[in-house]
């Protein structure tokens, strides 16, 4: 079942990223007739899309293989490392944008038809289609990465209600908002970014995935632990990695031990839903 929903969510992944295809020769074409730099920079926005696309395709096929001898814990990090790669590219997208907003020198020329207008209210609407689309596509599935992607599309809606804005009132005697549109995009890819920072570094560099005295409180309460010690936790993709120290009585047989270590094992299962627990039983001094 589980590969099943895998296989759906990859393919929504392939549909929208078609749509971003489309989307951004729709922009490149509006922004570069009507001399448009804030659709210009709605077009290097859709590219960064589709290319979240691309990688979140193929970093789920990836990070779905079992674990082998190079990658003992699995290959979930390669779907965290694709993200921050995705936060470092919007980063670029964003100063590049905010150097051609202050190079400019032609803002007077940017220009306005009813075809391109209508063009990029289809755009709108696109978007917004494909947003309640995702997010219908991910209850179904139960992904999170469509969630989110759902999240990030809906906002692309929001920023090109700003965008054709920004563009339309540039065309009308206010060219100086054309580099002040565009920098605001700017400010949203700059924000969407360090979002995805936020997420992924602490899990690369192996931050605290559960409090150390709350599992300590868990396993010291079960029988025939006299004590725990070493804990360390940490995120391998969205899963919990937990290894620890269990001190048992030293006479006790090793089928004994072997029990213990399974109840801990199970507490930490129903407690925090850790599924990867490597539990090592010394004899208690």
């Amino acid at each position: 079942m589980e590969a099943s929903n895998h296989s759906n969510v990859r393919r929504v992944l392939v549909i929208e990223g078609l749509v971003n295809f489309f989307l951004l020769l729709a922009k490149l074409f509006v922004g570069w007739s009507m001399n448009s730099l804030v659709i210009m920079a709605d077009a290097a926005h859709s590219l960064a899309d589709l290319a979240n696309n691309v990688i979140a395709w193929v970093v789920m096929k990836l990070a779905m293989h079992p674990p082998d001898e190079s990658h003992p814990y699995g290959h979930r990090k390669f779907e965290i490392l694709a993200v921050f790669a995705l936060a470092t590219l919007l980063s670029v997208v964003g100063l590049e944008l905010v150097l051609s907003s202050f190079r400019r020198s032609d803002q007077s020329d940017v220009l306005s038809s009813d075809v391109t207008l209508v063009m990029m209210i289809a755009v709108l609407c696109i978007n917004l289609i494909t947003a309640i689309w995702q997010r219908r596509k991910s209850r179904q599935y139960e992904s999170k990465i469509l969630e989110a992607d759902a999240d990030h599309t809906f906002a692309d809606v929001l920023t090109t209600i700003g965008v054709i804005a920004g563009w339309q009132l540039a065309a009308h005697g206010f060219p100086w908002l054309d580099s002040v549109a565009t920098l605001i995009v700017a400010g949203i890819i700059f924000w969407m970014s360090f979002g995805l920072y936020k997420k992924t570094l602490p899990i690369l560099v192996d931050e605290v995935a559960l409090s150390a005295e709350e599992v300590r409180d868990v396993v010291a309460n079960l029988g025939g632990v006299e004590s725990v010690s070493k804990v360390r936790s940490r995120w391998i993709g969205d899963h919990v990695s937990l290894d620890l120290v269990v001190a048992v009585d030293s006479k006790m047989a090793t089928e004994d031990a072997h029990q213990i270590a399974d109840n801990v094992e199970k507490s930490l299962y129903d407690r925090f839903g850790v599924a990867d627990t490597t539990v090592h039983i010394e004899p208690h001094k």
